[in-house]
């Protein structure tokens, strides 16, 4: 192996940490053949600390000290991306959500399947009640596949004055995230999102688009998604609170 491939050789130490307060934060280092240390917090909230691999642990730790509350900041963001809809039981007189607005679930037998809303009720027909949640589930992806559409195409047209366009919009179902993008282009979208407010949703697509130009949430992403949605804070907020 040559020199200049040993020098490119990366060392992880994982499991470190440092209090801050009361927080403590937990990080995995990772040496390499550069001139400067970076930190980086995933979506998962994970922190990343790249460093000189002549860099010694009391030296990172005090970077990461100092940068602590940015840190602290960045995983709250990401926490809000974190559906948190408590669990369903999917019968008669239970409170559903659609576009941010309550309805009361009504489920009724019947010969066929069919999900609809009318008034204050979403209803499901079905002929076996076991297949409620099931039905009402494919109901909020095709109206989230629907909505969606409808919802990005004046926000896409908007972006196009940054030369981005998104490849594809994809419904999917997320664990912890409202929305992702990747490097080509491509756009996911959670159909929880369905549940929100119309404003919700945008929100979280003008976010997304915002990734296609500036990959990382720095100063100028947040600059630029302000620009582009000016109280993007407040709907962030309302999406965190009503699907909490």
């Amino acid at each position: 192996m040559s020199d200049k491939s040993k020098n490119c050789q990366l060392s992880t130490v994982n499991s470190q940490f440092i209090m801050f307060g009361s927080r403590k934060i937990e990080f995995n280092l990772e040496y390499s053949d550069r001139k400067s240390l970076g930190i980086s917090v995933s979506p998962d909230m994970q922190v990343m600390v790249k460093a000189p691999s002549d860099t010694k642990l009391e030296k990172v730790k005090e970077k990461i000290r100092k940068r602590a509350p940015w840190i602290i900041r960045q995983q709250n963001f990401f926490l809000s991306f974190y559906p948190k809809m408590p669990e369903r039981k999917y019968v008669s007189g239970e409170s559903h959500l659609y576009l941010g607005r309550q309805y009361l679930l009504k489920v009724t037998i019947n010969s066929k399947n069919e999900v609809k809303y009318k008034g204050r009720y979403i209803e499901v027909k079905t002929k076996n009640k076991a297949k409620t949640k099931e039905l009402l589930i494919q109901w909020y992806r095709e109206k989230a596949k629907e909505k969606f559409s409808s919802i990005a195409e004046p926000i896409i047209q908007r972006f196009k004055k940054y030369n981005v366009e998104p490849s594809e919009i994809y419904i999917q179902e997320m664990s912890t995230r409202w929305g992702s993008c990747t490097e080509k282009g491509k756009i996911f979208l959670n159909p929880e999102l369905i549940k929100a407010p119309k404003p919700c949703i945008e929100y979280v697509i003008t976010h997304e688009l915002c990734h296609l130009i500036h990959h990382n949430h720095t100063q100028r992403f947040i600059d630029l998604q302000t620009k582009e949605m000016p109280d993007w804070e407040k709907w962030k907020s309302k999406l965190e609170n009503l699907l909490a």
